[in-house]
């Protein structure tokens, strides 16, 4: 059974870098965790800091908070996850010599170069609507419920700019 996964939603922002969990990235390549990590320590010298990464323990309690990450336990992970850039994720396809690999990894750098994207387009439109912003401050003083409106209006405009799905379908 195909179960569309929406990628956008495995990557998180850490330490400035925009990653993905080693179990996300396992369950996409439909590969054990252990397998991962192990063809990664093989091929130590292809993942630099800025590759790929151990999250701390801080790091991880504020994962678990946000997201429905298994905690320490039974059935659950001994030691911290690992986190993997942009380039960190190219660089497995070299490690995890599989089509399903390579597959995956295609859709994965896809689904970064959408977001970046979508971040450029963004930034331009925020830098426009913070001008327009200091515009009707400056010179609509007295208006402040059609500021109000007009600001709503922008609002409902950047919602609907944004992408209506970014993910791929991962057959079983």
């Amino acid at each position: 059974m195909n179960e569309v996964v929406q990628v956008k939603n495995l990557i998180y922002e850490l330490r400035g870098y925009k990653v993905m969990l080693d179990n996300d990235l396992a369950g996409l390549y439909e590969i054990e965790t252990k397998v991962l990590n192990q063809a990664v320590k093989r091929n130590k010298l292809r993942f630099p800091a800025n590759f790929m990464f151990q999250l701390t323990k801080e790091e991880y309690e504020s994962l678990i908070s946000q997201i429905a990450i298994s905690k320490k336990g039974r059935g659950g992970r001994r030691t911290m996850p690992y986190v993997f850039t942009e380039q960190g994720v190219a660089m497995l396809s070299s490690v995890l010599n599989s089509e399903k690999a390579i597959q995956i990894n295609i859709q994965i750098m896809n689904t970064f170069v959408q977001m970046r994207q979508w971040a450029i387009e963004n930034k331009d439109l925020a830098r426009r609507v913070a001008e327009l912003e200091n515009y009707f401050i400056e010179h609509s003083k007295d208006y402040k419920e059609d500021m109000r409106r007009i600001y709503q209006a922008i609002d409902l405009l950047m919602d609907r700019t944004k992408p209506a799905k970014i993910g791929f379908v991962s057959g079983s």
